[in-house]
């Protein structure tokens, strides 16, 4: 179990889940609409701001001494990686802006960077789960999808299966002693109402 934990936290790392909320924005909704290799493009450029950099700064950040756990599991090492995060996210918002896609799209991104935020502020008094915040913000990004009908096929299978999966990844957080239970409910929640909420600008 311990390990299937570890896996879940790893396949679904903050860092990693704004790249599958651009695949399924990608091929789900009125974007597949567009040439395949522009699509592909997106995604790339989504997984090297939104993963690549951050990876490399939070490896530089371990390499120089400044923090101890690259997993970042310690409160107080956070808030410089989160940093970071925050800008990536606010750096891919930007990109697709630029690239005149719908408002939705990037406003995912800024919902992403706003959970983050407010997650370092919550931080400094109480360890709030970025896993959760995460997932719950790709949960919202699906109902946005579907409550404003940009989706092209039946969300049903693909909401489910986006919900098991947060509530796996949550699950994993508090058995591997990570977060508690309210860590993680209200990482999932502060996720799941900025996404939706910024999502809702047009």
């Amino acid at each position: 179990m311990k390990k299937i934990s570890e896996i879940l936290s790893a396949v679904f790392s903050p860092l990693l889940v704004p790249t599958y909320g651009m695949i399924l924005a990608a091929f789900l909704t009125i974007l597949s609409f567009l040439p395949s290799n522009l699509l592909w493009t997106a995604i790339g450029i989504t997984f090297v701001i939104t993963c690549l950099i951050p990876c490399s700064a939070i490896i530089a950040l371990y390499r120089s001494g400044f923090i101890t756990d690259p997993g970042l599991n310690e409160r107080k090492e956070r808030y410089i990686p989160y940093g970071v995060v925050i800008l990536c996210y606010l750096g891919s918002a930007f990109f697709f802006y630029k690239a005149s896609a719908p408002l939705w799209l990037p406003m995912f991104f800024a919902g992403a960077a706003l959970a983050t935020l407010i997650n370092v502020i919550v931080n400094r008094w109480w360890k709030i789960s970025a896993h959760s915040a995460a997932m719950g913000g790709l949960v919202a990004l699906m109902f946005r999808v579907i409550v404003s009908h940009y989706a092209l096929y039946n969300m049903n299978l693909w909401i489910s299966a986006v919900i098991i999966v947060t509530g796996m990844v949550m699950t994993a957080r508090v058995y591997l002693g990570r977060h508690t239970l309210w860590q993680v409910l209200a990482g999932c929640a502060n996720g799941f109402l900025c996404v939706y909420l910024m999502s809702m600008i047009h």
